[in-house]
């Protein structure tokens, strides 16, 4: 693996961690470095990190918030 390949999965821990449990990702981050942007989307995807996974769980927050206002009324 490229050693800046493996720099960049080392500086990010919940990169890193995926990648440690994830062990076909050195076979693909081997063969084609360029691959990094498709193991980050996948990251994200998994630790929930995109913005929309961000306002649905900030949605839910407001409704939990509303729900118990309406049942102390």
């Amino acid at each position: 693996m490229q050693f800046v390949t493996l720099m960049e999965l080392k500086k990010d821990k919940k990169m890193w961690e995926l990648f440690k449990y994830n062990s076909y990702w050195i076979k693909e981050l081997n063969r084609n470095p360029a691959s990094i942007k498709n193991y980050r989307e996948e990251m994200k995807a998994k630790y929930k990190l995109r913005t929309t996974d961000k306002i649905n769980s900030a949605i839910d927050n407001i409704d939990m918030i509303s729900s118990v206002l309406s049942v102390l009324k």
